[in-house]
């Protein structure tokens, strides 16, 4: 749809699009240089200010690339300059720092939430609660001892700016304040994109009243999505608690907490969890996935680019250790391992292996499930966890997942749709040669006590 304007007048981005104002931030943080351990910039960071009115018109015309497609470059993303946005010159606004999470579970410290003069504390925190307690204790201590067991954020909104913001939304025409751009754009999604959390919740409690809050873009994202995309855990948890749909979905069929989990946000995740039981965490996106799957996949991404990069890469690391927290948070609120993507039925640990991430492979065992042994030997489309280990020929980590695969019950005689066994998929050669000698003597461990068992019936 595209606005009226007379012929001679300019077009007037004074709102640019949720798509440019992401793919802008993606530009600045790609082209800045990442910061060593030996070498981190101490410059003062740079404030912009966006200043906004009542008198200003919202148009915005033309956009060179999607914000969905920030998954792309994700992981080349390096911390930008503090900058900022106010949308009043006197007021500093909210800090893209929210981009870098620190490597920590802290997301700030206890904050007061006042509306015109109340003072009301708000301390959101993810809930523990899982089918075992115990899973939830062995998952949070494989994340380190200088973890704490609980992530917890608080939130502040200042009560002056949120009432000038009401203001200038009750000053703004009716159709201007509520209607969509040529891209779907509503001023909310603007505003979130911008992290401006007052003119935001403003913008959310004016579309609430007439029922568009859930509006979506050209690509299916609505305000929540675009929250989680922009990693505002603030705004994510205020348009929750205004009726945000929180199992919306995009074109791809992502919902809030896909998006969370592939982007590796603890703070945005849990968010999303706090709101449970609303929160659907088997939901399935468009390529049969779970956000458990997508968390995974994630993370092995993430573990290769540190793999392959020689040089010690602290953001890297930091972005691992947040992705493998995510991995914990959506396990620990419920979700199952057992649960298998629909195209090829792997489970997260046939995930894990295929992309020999030891790591993940070797949180993931060391979790306590009274099904353990079938969890090992669930079958992807024929193939064992074993399978996949066998076939990582030239892996450095491959013995060790082997190794970690047997010690939990993995059977090394199950034959995939081929009719081979993990030994017949293993690469030629010495080290082939003796990691089928330990597949051999394993199966036939197995076999002794099989018949052991059997003669004691």
């Amino acid at each position: 749809m595209h606005f009226d304007k007379s012929p001679k007048e300019k077009p007037c981005c004074t709102l640019p699009t949720v798509k440019k104002l992401l793919e802008q931030k993606r530009r600045r943080e790609t082209s800045s240089v990442p910061p060593s351990c030996s070498a981190a910039s101490t410059s003062p960071a740079a404030t912009t200010t966006v200043t906004l009115s009542a008198s200003e018109p919202f148009t915005c015309t033309g956009a060179s690339s999607s914000y969905s497609d920030m998954a792309v470059s994700y992981e080349q993303w390096t911390p930008a300059p503090d900058s900022t946005l106010s949308y009043y010159p006197s007021h500093p606004g909210s800090s893209y720092a929210a981009y870098n999470l620190p490597m920590t579970s802290e997301y700030g410290t206890q904050q007061q939430v006042q509306e015109f003069g109340d003072t009301m504390p708000q301390t959101y925190e993810c809930p523990m609660t899982v089918a075992d307690p115990s899973m939830a204790a062995a998952s949070w201590s494989l994340l380190g001892s200088s973890q704490t067991t609980q992530l917890s954020f608080c939130s502040s909104m200042d009560a002056s700016m949120l009432e000038e913001a009401r203001m200038l939304l009750s000053g703004m025409d009716y159709s201007r304040a509520t209607r969509q751009d040529e891209d779907g754009d509503t001023i909310l999604h603007i505003y979130t994109a911008k992290g401006l959390r007052e003119c935001a919740f403003a913008a959310a409690e004016r579309l609430r009243d007439v029922g568009r809050l859930d509006a979506k873009e050209h690509k299916g994202k609505t305000a929540l999505l675009v929250a989680v995309t922009a990693n505002q855990p603030e705004i994510v948890q205020d348009l929750l608690s205004l009726g945000a749909d929180i199992n919306a979905c995009d074109v791809k069929g992502q919902t809030a907490l896909h998006l969370a989990a592939h982007y590796g946000l603890p703070g945005v995740l849990q968010a999303i969890l706090s709101s449970r039981p609303a929160v659907n965490l088997e939901a399935r996106n468009f390529e049969g996935m779970t956000p458990l799957h997508c968390a995974a996949i994630s993370h092995s991404a993430t573990m290769k680019a540190l793999s392959s990069g020689g040089l010690v890469d602290v953001s890297l690391q930091t972005k691992a250790v947040e992705k493998l927290s995510c991995v914990q948070m959506i396990l620990s609120a419920g979700a199952s391992l057992l649960s298998q993507e629909i195209k090829s039925n792997k489970t997260v640990l046939h995930l894990a292996v295929k992309e020999g991430n030891v790591d993940l492979v070797r949180y993931l065992l060391r979790i306590p499930l009274p099904n353990m042994k079938d969890f090992v030997n669930l079958k992807a489309h024929g193939h064992t966890a074993l399978h996949m280990a066998a076939g990582l020929h030239g892996n450095p980590h491959q013995e060790e997942i082997l190794r970690l695969l047997l010690s939990r019950g993995a059977d090394p005689s199950i034959r995939n749709l081929e009719n081979d066994q993990p030994a017949h998929l293993l690469q030629s050669g010495l080290q082939g040669e003796q990691l089928k000698l330990m597949l051999k003597k394993r199966s036939a461990s197995s076999r002794r006590r099989i018949v052991s068992l059997q003669d004691q019936e």
